[in-house]
């Protein structure tokens, strides 16, 4: 005769097994998400010289979009010396130098692994984990008995977080 598993002891079993494989990427989803909190500062970034040729007379206009540089403002021009944001550029050589801030090789990596777009085969791993993540979410209502002290001071838990996630969602 088989014995036959409980959901509740079935969903704890996935729920410690997932949990043990996902926590590398855990980890390295917090951490990233840390610094990505971050972006709008130089805070974890590091900055680097960078030099380019470009045909002479170029457009600012056209450097900025192929060095993806947003919002490049011209602030001086001295003869053909012109000075933006962060850099020069030399119309009559096409020399340009720049000063760029980026995160340092693995933390950019793991910020890249956080924002992977649907086009990325990161893309994969991603849904994974947030399919997961739900999975915990919901595995973790049927941990205990619904009738137990346990469960009812655990729904406490989760309304309040609840609460608090749409307070902060909408200040």
């Amino acid at each position: 005769m088989k014995n036959k598993m409980s959901t509740s002891l079935l969903f704890r079993v996935i729920h410690r097994y997932l949990g043990f494989f996902l926590a590398g990427i855990m980890t390295v989803y917090a951490l990233s998400g840390i610094v990505l909190i971050f972006r709008d500062t130089d805070l974890f970034k590091v900055e680097k010289q960078i030099e380019k040729k470009f045909e002479p007379n170029t457009e600012i206009a056209q450097i900025g979009k192929k060095l993806r540089i947003r919002n490049i403002k011209i602030t001086k021009t001295e003869g053909d010396i012109v000075y933006f944001n962060n850099g020069k550029y030399n119309k009559k050589t096409g020399n340009l130098k720049y000063t760029s801030n980026d995160l340092p090789f693995i933390i950019g990596k793991f910020a890249h692994l956080h924002k992977a777009k649907s086009g990325e085969p990161l893309f994969f791993l991603n849904v994974f984990f947030g399919v997961s993540l739900l999975f915990f979410a919901v595995s973790s209502f049927f941990m205990f008995i619904p009738k137990s002290k346990y469960f009812k001071k655990g729904m406490y838990y989760a309304i309040a977080g609840l609460v608090l996630t749409i307070i902060l969602l909408f200040v």
